[in-house]
């Protein structure tokens, strides 16, 4: 395999597991093929010539203020091939450097969903930067975490294959509330707050219960497959009523979660015996259309019998008939994710 450079952008959660996966398969592989020679946040970076060193150590004593001109200069001073530039933030900021960076010779690996979520103009301009410059763009981690999902869609497409509908549980934060509360015997708020001391929704559990989160996976999975769609194409229901949302601060929020209860009550009161609730993504071939929902499923589905955090995608082919093409697994969290973002980073040179 050859030898690949690393510039990594994010040194949360995800940045810092990825580090330790990095240094763990170098060990493995006893030829450290993976060079992580900086890594940064949106101020500071940490430069490194020695590979033997950790990544991570004293990143707060050492990192100095940086520009993406001094990455430039350090990768040529130092004369380094097969540069991938990781992404692991979740800021529209450092989005609009993609362009720069794939001039300058890097590929682009990333968990970040901005760049594939903005206007259908710059996703093609993206596209058309990175093939006249040889460059390799990877993001499967934008939908489903650590699961195949992109590429499974991908491959169907460019096959020839048929695709009529993909539908499923797109969220890990959404699937372990609404899987608990058909389930339990608990209100809704005492399950989200529970869910937000696990660490399992966003900081503000809002943006999980807006539905945008999910519908912007719908959206790469529909520009996957050949639509030229925006993000206001997408009807999205949203589990936030008005009064917990429009200036109202987080804390206002969480003192006032139990507004939810009577909502959600009502609707695990409609359902029968055979049903529970599920927050869904469907995107619909035959039609176009894209709709983030709150729906009645039957426990017989394969959406109805998830469990915990699960995320599932079921997608409808011709050549699958009636049974959809299942992709279940964890749908969430920094280990899978990580994993996920280093298989990004092999590929980009396998």
């Amino acid at each position: 395999m050859s030898h690949i450079n690393i510039a990594i952008f994010g040194i949360g959660n995800v940045g810092s597991t990825l580090i330790h996966q990095i240094e763990a398969f170098n060990n493995k592989s006893k030829t450290n093929e993976l060079n992580i020679f900086v890594i940064a946040n949106s101020t500071h970076a940490l430069f490194q010539k020695n590979e033997s060193e950790n990544n991570s150590k004293d990143f707060e004593t050492q990192a100095h203020p940086y520009t993406l001109d001094d990455i430039y200069a350090f990768a040529r001073t130092n004369s380094y091939k097969n540069l991938v530039a990781v992404d692991v933030t979740a800021s529209t900021l450092f989005v609009e450097n993609y362009l720069d960076l794939i001039k300058q010779g890097f590929h682009i690996v990333t968990a970040n969903k901005i760049a594939n979520t903005l206007s259908y103009d710059f996703y093609q301009e993206l596209r058309t930067a990175l093939e006249i410059n040889n460059k390799k763009f990877l993001y499967e981690t934008n939908v489903g975490a650590g699961l195949p999902v992109i590429e499974t869609v991908k491959n169907l497409y460019e096959s020839g294959e048929e695709i009529y509908k993909i539908r499923g549980v797109f969220s890990g934060s959404l699937s372990y509330l609404f899987n608990a509360f058909s389930s339990e015997e608990k209100s809704f708020s005492e399950i989200l707050l529970e869910a937000d001391a696990l660490g399992l929704t966003e900081p503000d559990a809002r943006e999980d219960l807006s539905g945008k989160d999910v519908a912007r996976k719908l959206l790469i999975l529909s520009r996957e497959v050949g639509l030229i769609k925006e993000f206001n194409d997408i009807e999205i229901q949203s589990l936030v009523p008005k009064v917990l949302n429009d200036g109202i601060t987080l804390g206002q929020f969480l003192e006032s979660v139990k507004i939810l209860d009577p909502i959600f009550a009502e609707n695990k009161h409609s359902l029968k015996k055979s049903q529970v609730l599920r927050y869904v993504g469907e995107l619909n071939l035959q039609t176009n259309e894209l709709e983030v929902k709150l729906v009645q499923e039957s426990k017989a589905t394969a959406i109805g019998q998830t469990k915990g955090a699960d995320a599932i995608f079921e997608i409808y082919t011709a050549s699958y008939g009636d049974q959809p093409l299942v992709i279940k697994g964890a749908g969430a969290g920094k280990e899978v994710t990580a994993r996920g973002v280093l298989s990004d980073v092999l590929k980009t040179i396998n």
